[in-house]
């Protein structure tokens, strides 16, 4: 439980806000590239703040408020010009710092107005902007974004609540095994469906159901760039060994990985303020090839909006992207912290909040908060703080076996069912890659 100044604090993200004026100090992505190529003008919302975005005819990305200087027409509707954005109505021109550069049928008189501009970049097929302070931070190159011989595809939604209550599922390590375990064991039952779903041994639903046994404890801790959080099982209490599961990888503020870079499926989650009450949810999804298997060439990185509700207005729980998003939604716009009860595998929230304060603080005091990136960023960036280990050698694919969760390597046996990506316009691909993969493994381990 925290105070509700505290939420307060940690929840709103609107200018001036002391969270608000965090986010303002990283790149922050907000759009599949791919959008653009579709419609090159596009009203969006980032942090409380209205805008368009656009992609002018050389090809120059731009992002700047949403209302003309003239007579506050809505740019969404604006044309692109060959060096930046005209509005609809007497073609007034914005290039991407704001500036009106030309105003048809007023050249007589002299005008410096100039309306809200942040700068953007295009990453790994996604568009970020920077909203804060001059001058701008390096945009980081996250090991996903940049990861070679790999296919991706991004999926987008908006979620009708605060962006914390997505970002602390990351630190929630044992809500798998009512979440994706019992609650989709229930909704297949209800469908009828739960023999035919649930058959193979490497369903999701046998794995996610045993992470309850044997807990004895859960540890977290602060890393370089975020936090690592897991639990730890005792055979003594019901787990079938004495071990420790690390859970998947937090990057500071707004990131989660699931599964190991250069698996043959891994992502991030990556959950956006829109404003205090909405998320832009992104899973930036990676399927990675190892050495001798060559992924196909993806001119563009296609996104899509996996469906959350069916013809009937009923939310769609039969994946796992899906029932996380419900019980976010059902705490409530803004979750009142002041009324929780938290337990013993909540340590790993406690320190999501504590990290996240600290580095809110950090903004407040002048100094520059985790992950912000001066210069030039690295090739790549590790979000786990640690190179995966011969990522690059010949016998990777032998070791895949332990590199993923075993149902998010098998899409081509039927398994990509449990999981957004089943409404992937790469999937196939994705398929045929992950059989060359299962193939590699088959052999690797009969020649051993």
């Amino acid at each position: 439980m925290i105070t509700a100044q505290m939420n307060e604090r940690l929840t709103r993200v609107g200018p001036g806000t002391p969270c608000g004026e965090l986010m303002r100090r990283y790149w922050i992505p907000f759009l599949p590239f791919a959008q653009l190529l579709e419609n090159p003008v596009r009203k969006v919302r980032i942090l409380g703040e209205d805008l368009v975005v656009y992609r002018d005819r050389s090809g120059t990305l731009g992002l700047i408020g949403d209302r003309c200087l003239h007579r506050l027409v809505d740019m969404q509707f604006g044309i692109p010009d060959e060096c930046g954005l005209r509005c609809p109505y007497h073609g007034w021109l914005y290039d991407e710092t704001g500036a009106c550069t030309d105003r048809p049928m007023e050249a007589a008189t002299r005008f410096s107005g100039k309306m809200k501009a942040y700068p953007v970049q295009e990453l790994g097929g996604l568009v970020f902007a920077y909203m804060g302070p001059s001058p701008a931070p390096a945009l980081p190159r996250w090991d996903l974004f940049v990861w070679p011989n790999a296919i991706r595809q991004i999926a987008v939604n908006t979620i009708d609540c605060n962006w914390l209550q997505c970002q602390e599922n990351t630190g929630d390590p044992t809500h798998s095994a009512w979440a994706h375990g019992h609650l989709f064991k229930y909704v297949l039952e209800r469908e009828g469906r739960l023999e035919e779903r649930t058959a193979s041994e490497n369903h999701t639903i046998h794995t996610r159901m045993n992470w309850a046994k044997g807990i004895k404890d859960l540890y977290a801790k602060q890393t370089r760039y975020g936090m690592e959080k897991g639990v730890i099982y005792s055979k003594e209490l019901g787990a079938d060994s004495d071990r420790v599961d690390r859970h998947s990888t937090v990057i500071f503020p707004f990131y989660t990985q699931t599964g190991k870079t250069g698996s043959p499926r891994s992502e991030y989650q990556i959950r956006v303020p829109i404003d205090d009450t909405h998320t832009l949810h992104i899973c930036y999804q990676t399927y990675a090839a190892p050495p001798g298997i060559e992924a196909p060439r993806q001119d563009v990185i296609p996104w899509y909006e996996p469906p959350m509700w069916d013809e009937k207005g009923q939310p769609i729980l039969d994946f796992v992207l899906a029932q996380d998003a419900i019980v976010w939604v059902a705490q409530g716009p803004i979750t009142d912290r002041t009324q929780e009860t938290l337990g013993r595998t909540d340590i790993p929230i406690v320190l999501l909040r504590r990290q996240l304060d600290e580095q809110i603080g950090r903004v407040e005091r002048g100094e520059a908060p985790m992950n912000v990136f001066e210069g030039e960023s690295p090739e790549i960036i590790f979000g786990s703080g640690q190179e995966p280990e011969g990522w690059n050698q010949p016998d990777w694919a032998e070791r895949q076996i332990v590199l993923t969760q075993s149902f998010r390597k098998l899409y081509h046996k039927g398994l990509a069912v449990d999981d957004a990506d089943r409404y992937g316009p790469a999937l196939d691909i994705v398929k045929d890659l992950h059989r060359r993969i299962d193939e590699a493994e088959i052999s690797a381990r009969t020649s051993a």
